[in-house]
């Protein structure tokens, strides 16, 4: 027996009639397969080996686990020992599991753990053991949570995707490009207090152009016109550098198809960063990587939101930021962002934004 539920607009004779779709549904596109994530092959027919690894550029401390036995003492190994030993057990048959923290090093000791016979796993940098920090300390913790993990424990530790060589080298185009951008502010900035402090003066934004560098040689004293030329050639070159790199970076994204109102450059770090999108699975997974997810702090029957936890990739993040205040600068009269800008006006910090008017915006 059907059971309706009635609402104040609807009546009897329209609850019983049967409704007609309107128009037929789209037949459903599927989706690609997606990316799994890292995990471990485990083969219960030969012993295990794990290592948890404390990366440093001098040295690796490696804490070592027989099968279930306590961990051993931590040894002290340069990289090439590592990966020699490393082969030694896998020649031994025995299946070896390393684990580290991702950090400034990419993945080097990773790719050459693989090759020489080993499962390795990075993960993103944690708090191991609160006050106290070792790296003997640090590589035990690390050694206990890939054992428990291994174990069944999917919450002890939470391995990333490892990208190719091909694309850490086309990420590494846009990160160059954006490291270089840096440097020309800084530069530029260094400018504007040598003047400052010179001449008490303010020279213009783009002051190592032509046309206010034509001026500034004819009013600026010789010396700090000298000073300021050592800066200028420094800007201009990596002027230089980065229409070269915007010149690679565009030419990658040419034959792709991008949503609309994404400039050709955007587009392009957000394909370098992401890699392959095929590696999300839900709206969830795209939300942590980009630290988009709200903070929480909740306990018995209340709950309470804050900001975003920026956790995620913050090159991706500044870019989605940029996208949306573009939107709404080119496109102020847009429904969803007027009825944005009315919500924000009633909070206290807005006061004298809602003074303008009682009701809310009307779309065109």
């Amino acid at each position: 027996m059907k059971t309706s539920i009635l609402k104040p607009n609807m009546t009897l004779p329209t609850v019983a009639s049967a409704s007609t779709p309107r128009k037929l549904l789209a037949v459903p596109v599927p989706l690609p397969p997606r990316q799994p994530l890292p995990s471990a092959l485990i083969d219960r027919s030969k012993p295990m080996l794990k290592l948890g690894l404390d990366v440093h550029l001098e040295f690796i401390m490696a804490v070592v686990q027989r099968g279930h036995l306590g961990p051993q003492a931590p040894r002290k190994f340069t990289r090439p020992e590592l990966v020699e030993q490393v082969q030694r057990w896998s020649a031994e048959g025995l299946q070896v599991f390393a684990v580290q923290e991702s950090c400034g090093f990419g993945f080097v000791l990773h790719r050459q753990l693989v090759e020489a016979g080993a499962q390795s796993f990075l993960i993103t940098p944690v708090v191991l053991n609160g006050k106290r920090k070792t790296d003997k300390v640090d590589a035990r913790a690390l050694c206990l949570r890939l054992s428990r993990w291994l174990a069944g424990k999917g919450e002890e530790l939470a391995p990333i995707r490892i990208p190719t060589l091909e694309e850490q080298r086309r990420r590494e185009t846009t990160r160059r490009r954006q490291f270089l951008k840096r440097q020309i502010r800084a530069l530029a900035n260094r400018g504007h207090g040598q003047v400052a402090e010179y001449c008490h003066e303010k020279l213009p934004h783009h002051w190592w152009g032509p046309r206010h560098w034509k001026k500034l040689s004819t009013t600026l004293d010789a010396w700090l016109l000298g000073v300021l030329s050592k800066l200028r050639e420094l800007i201009l070159a990596m002027e230089g550098q980065v229409a070269e790199l915007e010149a690679q970076i565009l030419a990658t994204v040419k034959h792709l198809q991008g949503p609309k109102g994404l400039g050709e450059l955007s587009l392009a770090i957000l394909e370098a960063e992401v890699c392959d999108w095929e590696r999300f699975g839900n709206r969830k997974q795209v939300g942590s990587y980009t630290g988009c997810c709200p903070g929480e702090h909740s306990s018995g029957g209340k709950r309470r939101l804050g900001c975003i936890d920026r956790m995620g990739n913050g090159r991706v993040r500044s870019i989605l930021v940029e996208t949306v205040w573009r939107l709404l600068f080119w496109q102020p009269f847009w429904k969803s962002a007027r009825r944005m800008k009315f919500k924000t006006a009633r909070w206290p910090g807005h006061a004298q934004e809602s003074r303008g008017g009682a009701g809310p915006p009307t779309g065109d």
